[in-house]
């Protein structure tokens, strides 16, 4: 039966293993030894810091242009104990997890245990043959989160970004303005306009106003821009 979890878990993570007993170990949640040693704990800790250096690698060479603070906010989205939660859980690992009676009767392990599973995984392939198959296996799976919330971040950048050049350049604070709602209230859109000094700026549809804010702050933020650039072009050159 062991034998058969960790092969339906190796399928599972897309990974094979050349010394099982690393798989194992990671498998083994502490309430199910009573020698601490024998379980995932201390590969938690190693797991966390491999899983930080290679997120941060990753966003070091892919974000040329994004500041520190940028890459640190998307950094601590990833590998937040919620993204490896819901990583973890599409993996399957909480099914693979070996836990102790009482946690086992549980519906649903915490997202805190199911979370530190991942990272006690990456730990594991990196014991088991090096850095390289853990940073593939990291970037497979989290490169589309890694991705989603690089957006994120971006559109809510965009909103700060705008209202740091309109009071800088126009000395005024962009407002934000619901023009248009489409859908069935279940599942409604809104279509937000950005309007400084008076004047309509981008517009952008999203699942909620917070949202329809960030993209129309987003293609504002481009057209401003645009228009500072002209007028600066069109100005006469100071007399020497």
């Amino acid at each position: 039966m062991e034998q058969d979890r960790l092969e339906a878990c190796q399928e599972a993570i897309g990974y094979r293993f050349k010394e099982p007993f690393w798989l194992h170990k990671a498998l083994t949640h502490s309430s199910n030894r009573v020698d601490l040693g024998l379980s995932n704990e201390r590969m938690e800790f190693f797991g966390d810091a491999i899983l930080g250096m290679i997120v941060s690698e990753y966003l070091f060479h892919t974000y040329q242009d994004h500041a520190e603070g940028e890459l640190t906010a998307i950094k601590s989205i990833v590998v937040s104990q919620r993204s490896l939660a819901i990583q973890s859980r599409a993996l399957g690992l909480d099914h693979f997890l070996s836990v102790g009676r009482g946690m086992s009767e549980a519906k649903r392990l915490p997202n805190s245990v199911v979370a530190n599973v991942f990272e006690a995984l990456v730990a594991a392939i990196y014991l088991d043959r090096g850095i390289d198959p853990a940073r593939e296996f990291v970037l497979r799976t989290l490169e589309e989160m890694i991705e989603e919330a690089e957006r994120t971040k971006h559109e809510q950048n965009c909103k700060s970004q705008l209202q740091q050049l309109a009071q800088r350049e126009l000395a005024c604070t962009p407002t934000y303005r619901v023009i248009e709602e489409a859908g069935p209230d279940h599942a409604k859109l809104f279509r937000v306009v950005t309007v400084i000094n008076d004047t309509e700026y981008g517009t952008g549809w999203g699942r909620n106003k917070k949202e329809a804010e960030q993209r129309s702050a987003r293609e504002s933020l481009a057209i401003l821009e645009e228009e500072l650039k002209a007028r600066a072009a069109n100005q006469p050159e100071a007399a020497p």
